[in-house]
Formats: structure tokens, C-alpha cells, sequence
């Protein structure tokens, strides 16, 4: 499905570059003092056509929707609300990498596109940015929202039962891992590699960001290994600590090792209370006999935990490397980024893919045979996992569901104060809408100003 989707965005951008040649721009309406265009409404309806979701009289809903999205950026401006670069930049390279494996080369992303990689990358950095600006300004305006426990009970008595949330089936997964090592000629190796283009790069022999672009496994190569403005909260602190330390943009860090593997560093600029700095990531290669003693140690305790000797529970405290769930018994947890909650169940579309086709394969209380799988940051690790508890797709309920019900009503909450929000800025900001435009049963009263 997300290839159609990236296909189908890719097959719109030459098409809508067409169609904003043949329209005759104008300024439809204005927001503050900010224009919405004609040609920006015929992009987003062509594109939202051309994916397969067409708008409802598109000639109304486009621009009331991009004269919301002014006011959110508008207020974001008044709050000074920043977006870390370095995760635009990130986020735009892995797009950028989607569609190169889509259509196989750079040169046939930027045919199909009729724009160059540098082109896309722009477009794509402004779309992230104002993403990311708007929903900043919404997690501010709600975060204070919450729902008590008397809350929660009272919107469940008064929801007719068809009415409540279907929750699909979920599972509690524990996992135990274990890390292969790394030799110490391995490290040397890399450590020996880094060194050499530190010196190239100090001497003046070599460019780092060139260097960056040939050598580095992180995905900022393509940038010359450069992570845009940071705070120092948005790194490891290894790397952090050594980063916030620079003050010669012309001299390289030393070594700093974290758990991502090796790195040079190199100061670009200081701003407050960010840096921008680039790197060169290096991954010291495990060797096969390493996997093989990982799973042969990890199906010993898979044998042990089976035959009583001890608990899947003590065996994740005492035994695992995987130090997010060792402490909490080994049980996996589920970061729900849209309510921004911690659950430990997962429906099996949300577990890596590696542990989901082992736990499907599970009843409960069984522990799996070792396996390799990759792990969020992107290492390959060995692991055995327990199915702790199953339970079947359901309406929700109060006793197996009351965080699902919870973030129902604090959603809702937070629904009623965004669009509070937007009635009040819409009264109160400047907008002035041309005559053949108005005649629009809009969502939000008092766009079309009296006096």
C-alpha cells in the first residue's frame, strides 16, 4: 500500500506542475496578510483526486482547510515554535530513499517527478516543517487536557456498546535479547579507519562532508553527514556530550562510540542552544560465529525457562541486553505516538515484523525458539520472546480497555479545543475572501466578514 501511495504522489507532481501552468493564478482569499492562490487549490484537489480521495466540493473545503492551516502557522510564528532540523532532514532523506528504491535510480525519481533530487528535498523540507510547526502548536494548545477516572466511566455508562471503539486483537509479548560482540580487531579496524579521516580531513587533504558522502552508513551521507540544528535532548549523550563540546569547525572530533557504532564529528555553527554539526557514522561488522553463539545461548534459556528452572521474568532481569524491557520483566512496550501513551499490548500489525511472525506462531505462556531480528535502532540481535496473554478483537470495555477509553474521551477533549480555537481566530484575524468565492457553506462561521 505504501508504494501505491508513493507511486501515485509521484505520478501527481508533473501533472500538477502541468495543471498550474494552465491556470490563471489568482489570489483567492487572504488570511492575515498571508494569499491563498488559486493554483494551490487545483494542487491540492488534483493530488487528492489523483490518490484516490477526492474532496467534497473541493472549491469550498481546499481553501477554508489551507486558511486553517495559515492560523496554525501564523500562531506558531507568535510562539517561536522551532522544528528540529535534523529530524526534517531525516525525514526527508527517508522519502527521498522510498522512492529511489520505488523507481530504482535518483535519475528515474527525478524523471517521473520532472525535478531534480535537490528540488524534491526542498519541497519536501517545507512540507515537514509545516507539518510538524501545526502540530506542535495543537500539542500546546491540548496538553493539558486529561480525563479522571470518573470521567472515563461516565462516557462508557453513556455510549450505546456498538458505539465504543472495536479494539482488534492484541498481545502482550515478552522478549529477551541478546547482543552479539563485537572483536577487538573489529573496532581497531574501524577506530584505525575514522583516525585516518580525521587526519585527512584536519591536514586539509580531504573534505569532511565528501568524505561523509562516501564513507558514512548513516542516512545523513547524502547531506554530507550534516544533522541540521539540534538540541542536545535529541541525541544520545555520548554523542551529545562530545557535539556541544566543539568550538573549531576546522578540527575533528575524537572517536565517540554509541550504540549506533563509530563517529566522527565536525562543528558547522552554534545557535543558542543547538548545534549543527555533521558526522561520519561507521558500523563495525559482526561475524557469523557471533549470531550462532546468540542463539545457541538464548535457546539454552528458552530450555531452562521451560523446565521450570526459572521464570521468563528473572531470566529478562538477569540475562537479557536489551535494557528497555529487562527492568519491566522483559515485557515489550507500544509507544503510541498519536495520544503519546506507553501500552504494553500491541495489535500484530504494530510489532517489529521479525518478532510478529514468531509470536503468531505462539500460544500463551509458550517461549519461542532464538531468532534474529533488527531492533529500533537498527542493529541485529538476537532474541526469544513469550507470548504473556492474547486477547481476542472486542468492543471496548472497562476492564481490559481503560486507557483505550481514556485517550477516546481526552481525543475528543482535544477535538473541542482545537476547533474552539479555530472559531476564535477566524473571528478575530483579518480575511478577506473574493465575491465568487464566498457563496460556501463552510465549516467554521465567520470567514465571510460583515463590515
Amino acid at each position: 500500500m505504501k508504494r501505491l501511495l508513493l507511486y501515485i504522489y509521484m505520478v501527481c507532481l508533473p501533472l500538477l506542475a502541468a495543471a498550474q501552468k494552465n491556470v490563471v493564478d489568482e489570489v483567492i482569499w487572504v488570511v492575515g496578510d498571508e494569499p491563498i492562490l488559486l493554483s494551490d487549490v487545483e494542487e491540492a484537489r488534483i493530488s487528492a483526486e489523483l490518490s484516490g480521495q477526492p474532496v467534497t466540493n473541493p472549491y469550498c473545503t481546499i481553501p477554508e482547510q489551507l486558511a486553517v492551516r495559515k492560523l496554525f502557522l501564523h500562531q506558531a510564528a507568535i510562539d517561536s515554535v522551532t522544528v528540529s532540523e535534523g529530524d526534517i532532514i531525516r525525514g526527508v532523506d527517508a522519502r527521498i530513499n522510498e522512492y529511489i528504491s520505488v523507481y530504482g535510480s535518483r535519475e528515474a525519481v527525478e524523471q517521473a517527478a520532472q525535478k531534480s533530487i535537490r528540488q524534491l528535498r526542498e519541497t519536501f523540507k517545507r512540507m515537514y516543517r509545516e507539518e510538524n510547526m501545526v502540530e506542535e502548536v495543537k500539542s500546546n494548545l491540548t496538553s493539558k487536557i486529561s480525563a479522571t477516572p470518573a470521567e472515563v466511566r461516565e462516557f462508557f455508562k453513556n455510549t450505546p456498546t456498538d458505539s465504543l471503539p472495536f479494539i482488534p486483537t492484541q498481545v502482550e509479548v515478552q522478549i529477551i535479547t541478546s547482543q552479539p560482540k563485537v572483536s577487538r580487531q573489529e573496532v581497531e579496524r574501524v577506530e584505525a579507519r575514522l583516525r585516518d579521516f580525521a587526519q585527512s580531513v584536519n591536514s586539509g587533504e580531504s573534505d569532511f562532508s565528501t568524505l561523509a558522502k562516501l564513507y558514512s552508513e548513516d542516512g545523513s551521507a547524502r547531506m554530507g553527514g550534516e544533522l541540521g540544528y539540534t538540541g542536545r535532548n535529541m541525541w544520545v549523550p555520548e554523542f551529545a556530550n562530545v557535539a556541544f563540546s566543539l568550538n573549531d569547525p576546522k578540527k575533528v572530533s575524537k572517536i565517540v562510540r554509541t550504540e549506533f557504532g563509530f563517529h566522527i564529528i565536525q562543528l558547522i555553527d552554534k545557535r543558542g542552544d543547538k548545534v549543527n554539526v555533521r558526522h561520519i557514522l561507521l558500523k563495525p561488522q559482526i561475524e557469523e560465529a557471533e549470531f550462532e553463539r546468540g542463539i545457541a545461548r538464548l535457546d539454552s534459556i528458552a530450555d531452562d525457562i521451560r523446565a521450570e528452572r526459572f521464570t521468563f521474568d528473572a531470566a529478562a532481569y538477569a540475562l537479557s541486553d536489551d535494557k528497555d524491557t529487562r527492568n519491566n520483566h522483559g515485557l515489550m512496550a507500544n509507544v503510541i505516538q498519536e495520544t503519546r501513551t506507553i501500552s504494553s499490548r500491541f495489535q500484530m500489525k504494530d510489532l517489529p515484523q521479525d518478532v510478529a511472525k514468531v509470536v503468531d506462531t505462539l500460544q500463551v505462556g509458550q517461549v519461542s525458539r532464538a531468532f534474529r531480528m533488527t531492533n529500533q535502532k537498527g542493529q541485529t540481535v538476537c532474541a526469544i520472546v513469550r507470548l504473556k496473554s492474547r486477547i481476542d478483537g472486542h468492543h471496548a470495555n472497562m476492564t481490559e480497555d481503560f486507557q483505550v477509553l481514556r485517550d477516546q474521551v481526552i481525543a475528543k477533549r482535544r477535538e473541542e479545543k482545537i476547533n474552539n480555537w479555530i472559531k476564535e481566530k477566524v473571528n478575530s484575524t483579518y480575511v478577506r475572501i473574493s465575491p465568487d468565492w464566498r457563496n460556501c457553506d463552510f465549516k467554521y462561521e465567520g470567514w465571510v466578514k460583515t463590515n
